[in-house]
């Protein structure tokens, strides 16, 4: 009986998978954002096997500082004669990094509080959107500013600053869901056979808002990448680890801008740009998907 219901449940997810895979694949945005993230993952993740070249600082070559784009060096090459690609390469490597653990404490938190907040209500509700009206108001960036500044420059640290200071719009978000999920028939049901908080929680309301939270971390990928690049570019990025906003920090430092060596701005500016943009084009249709309001129209 328990293999046959393990087969059912299998049965039932590839469905619901394939249903959702059909859906999705007719939005062309939502489509071509999740080739670009995954063109991203494919070409970062695999860094060291796609290129001869070093990263580290002591072995540039200081015969090809700031080198124009060459056959040789297809983006040319930094104040300390590294090659561009190599480094734009890596440092998808860190910032995807970044905006994957950081959306995903981010979400955590947030579903949590959420969760907790909406369930519950009462006095309970009341201090946890206090205290997430406090994370809405205040501006995240000066704050993740403060708070990289006093914790140092690490890559550890940053991660941490970006999300902690990130789950308050899924909280809201999430809360609001839970509220409306916790009146369902389903759920009177569930109490008067017994069922307690932690169950009805964690087995009624969490899978009923799951594809709301998924598609919540997606978009917040995106903005922690840009955080991430805003930290790195202010100087409070760490200098051991080589990220996008860490290249564009390098580059003002040395002058790039004024001194138009435009190929050490360019190329970490766009893929930042193109990581925010697929993020949002992919988290764009899932809440069609999931929200039949969007999808009617």
């Amino acid at each position: 009986m328990a293999t046959k219901s393990g087969v059912r449940i299998s049965l039932n997810l590839a469905r619901r998978f394939i249903g959702f895979w059909s859906e999705y694949t007719k939005s062309r945005i939502g489509v071509f954002g999740l080739i670009i993230m995954l063109s991203f993952i494919a070409v970062s993740a695999p860094a060291p096997y796609l290129t001869t070249y070093s990263i580290k600082a002591s072995e540039g070559n200081i015969y090809e500082v700031l080198k124009a784009p060459s056959s040789k060096h297809l983006l040319g090459t930094d104040e300390l004669g590294r090659d561009m690609l190599t480094l734009v390469v890596y440092g998808g490597r860190i910032s995807l990094l970044v905006g994957f653990l950081a959306t995903i404490i981010a979400g955590v938190l947030g579903t949590l509080v959420g969760s907790v907040s909406g369930y519950f209500g009462g006095w309970v509700d009341d201090l946890l959107m206090r205290i997430n009206d406090i994370f809405l108001v205040i501006p995240g960036l000066p704050l993740m500013i403060v708070l990289s500044a006093l914790l140092g420059r690490g890559i550890w640290n940053i991660i941490f600053v970006i999300g902690i200071l990130s789950w308050s719009g899924t909280c809201r978000v999430i809360r609001s869901q839970v509220m409306s999920v916790k009146e369902k028939s389903f759920i009177e049901s569930a109490r008067a056979a017994g069922a307690g908080d932690t169950w009805i929680l964690t087995r009624h309301i969490l899978p009923n808002v799951l594809p709301l939270i998924v598609a919540q971390m997606v978009v917040q990928v995106g903005g922690a990448v840009l955080s991430e690049s805003a930290l790195s570019f202010l100087g409070l990025g760490d200098p051991t680890h080589i990220s996008w906003g860490m290249i564009l920090h390098y580059a003002f430092s040395c002058g790039a801008l004024s001194s138009g060596y435009w190929w050490y701005l360019l190329p970490p500016g766009i893929c930042v740009a193109l990581v925010v943009l697929a993020f949002s084009f992919m988290g764009y249709s899932l809440d069609r998907i999931i929200n039949p309001r969007i999808r009617a129209r």
